[in-house]
């Protein structure tokens, strides 16, 4: 959604790098290009005249002309008041102190209310609720039937007491939406659900009908929170419409849906900077699972290409294996072998945690392999399982005994090339190896200052040790030399400092002092 802007975000703040001291001429500039990448985003002209100038304003003081790095504090700056226009912190749900708490949803027609009342019954589900999911919507053909299904999907319960409209009685739809509201309220109490959801009536445009609807509904039920869902790529329209709407049923929260769109994205800057309404979530696909707690300070990251990590780290938690995750690491610590079994079970535990896409996206920098991820195939990881499902467990367990008509066998089963197999057991001999080096306490491959680093063993580190010092030339002093180097030799090893590389100047290393998990002094070379 946000491609567009971030890219030009970025281009406009490397050309700040390796100044060191900017002048006003170079923040006008900068504030310039940070005002067309805005518009050309979008964003209603209002937000960006007023986010502009609070830039302006806070990089020509003190703050940035004291900075040891100017074009560091210039994107702070930035990302600070990305932060304040899209709402400044996260906002949650209120939750009723007595009986149900009741969320309704409002928004045009096509905007996503129905598959979001599903995601966010689901996402509540997840937290601890009960949520009911109420079908008010009788108007559109169809949509009950839609919530039913979407429920279902969701695993949450449905309330439809009418079918609704259908296609041949658009103009008499079946029941009044606002007695399906109250009754609904009614049956999560006597059932004890915790949450109801209502799904309102959408139009394709704001009219005085829509509105004195969704009013009547909202006197009827006194919700607690009232969720205004609008599309993300409705462009410029996005803040008259949402002005409409607070003025008509005065919303609390906005959700944005369809924010994996391709579009400019400029809704999502300005609806929340001109209703003064906070964002509370986020719609980013067609699953049930595509949903997300809107994070201000989050969503500004991405906008600048610094990652959103702390979302990453969550969905790991929320999807990995524990038990999984317990064994692998007991097989680590015993030093056994790493097999296409294992394999298989972490491209499993990965697939768990959504689109490989949108998870490498969230990474800082991400931006500049965008052309390679969007060209990623997510079909990959299907064909790697494939083959290795097309295995016998003894093949699985000991890969080297797979030859050139086992490689066939396997291709012809998993229905890809025999390159592709051989591309496969090449990549996951290179795993094993790193994961023997790593178990037999070599350190992680490639980290400079640690045993066994670069792969190349004690040969490697042979190569580019330091030559033995040239005795000198003067008789007198070779001889010193000579007996200082038998002293020393005599004395053992424990009289050189062998801690030195750890920041001790002298004596012994013992690993204890670092604070290291219990046995991990073993691949230190410690005694304790």
């Amino acid at each position: 959604m946000f491609n567009s802007l971030s890219d030009r975000l970025t281009a406009t703040f490397k050309n700040l790098r390796g100044k060191g001291r900017l002048t006003e001429a170079d923040v006008d500039a900068t504030v310039r290009e940070i005002r067309r990448a805005l518009l050309d985003a979008d964003v209603a002209v209002p937000v960006v005249r007023e986010f502009t100038g609070r830039v302006r304003e806070r990089a020509l003081g003190a703050e940035v002309s004291g900075a040891l790095n100017p074009s560091q504090q210039i994107v702070k700056i930035v990302n600070e008041e990305l932060v304040e226009i899209l709402g400044g912190e996260t906002r949650r749900i209120r939750l009723a102190k007595t009986g149900p708490t009741i969320i309704m949803l409002a928004g045009l027609q096509g905007a996503g209310k129905t598959t979001l009342a599903g995601k966010l019954s689901k996402w509540l589900k997840a937290q601890g609720h009960s949520p009911m999911l109420v079908a008010c919507d009788l108007q559109r053909p169809n949509a009950v039937t839609q919530l039913q299904v979407v429920g279902q999907r969701a695993g949450v319960p449905v309330f439809a007491p009418h079918p609704g409209a259908t296609s041949t009685e658009l103009d008499h739809p079946a029941g009044d939406p606002v007695a399906v509201a109250r009754a609904g309220v009614e049956e999560a109490k006597r059932t004890l659900h915790d949450v109801v959801i209502v799904d309102t009536a959408g139009r394709l445009g704001v009219d005085a009908e829509m509105m004195e609807q969704a009013r009547q509904i909202r006197r009827a039920i006194v919700p607690n929170e009232v969720l205004f869902v609008i599309d993300s790529m409705i462009g410029q329209d996005a803040v008259n419409t949402a002005m409409a709407f607070d003025e008509g049923v005065n919303f609390t929260g906005i959700v944005l849906s369809k924010l994996d769109g391709d579009a400019r994205g400029g809704a999502a800057l300005s609806v929340a900077s001109v209703t003064g309404k906070p964002v509370m979530f986020a719609s980013t696909g067609e699953g049930v699972d595509d949903f997300e707690l809107f994070h201000p300070d989050r969503m500004a990251s991405r906008i600048l290409d610094m990652g959103d990590v702390l979302t990453l780290i969550e969905q790991a938690e929320k999807s990995w294996d524990k038990d999984e995750a317990a064994r692998m690491a007991k097989k680590f610590a015993d030093q056994e072998d790493f097999t296409l079994d294992d394999f298989l079970a972490q491209m499993q535990q990965i697939r768990n945690m959504g689109s490989m896409k949108k998870m490498l996206m969230m990474m800082p920098g991400a931006q500049n392999i965008r052309q390679q991820l969007e060209q990623f195939d997510e079909r990959e990881i299907d064909r790697v399982e494939a083959i290795v499902r097309s295995m016998t467990p003894h093949e699985r367990v000991a890969p080297k005994i797979i030859n050139g008509s086992r490689r066939a066998r396997i291709a012809r089963g998993s229905g890809v090339h025999v390159s592709e197999v051989n591309g496969l057991l090449e990549r996951f001999a290179q795993a094993q190896k790193m994961m023997k080096k790593m178990a037999a306490g070599g350190g992680m491959p490639g980290m400079p200052g640690m045993p066994g680093m670069g792969g190349g063993g004690a040969r490697k580190g042979a190569k580019s040790a330091p030559k033995k010092k040239a005795r000198s030339g003067n008789p007198a002093k070779a001889a010193q030399e000579l007996r200082d180097a038998e002293a020393r030799r005599a004395a053992g090893p424990k009289a050189l400092p062998t801690g030195a590389s750890f920041g001790q100047q002298g004596g012994d290393f013992d690993p204890s002092q670092l604070n290291l998990p219990k046995g991990f002094d073993k691949f230190l070379g410690g005694s304790k």
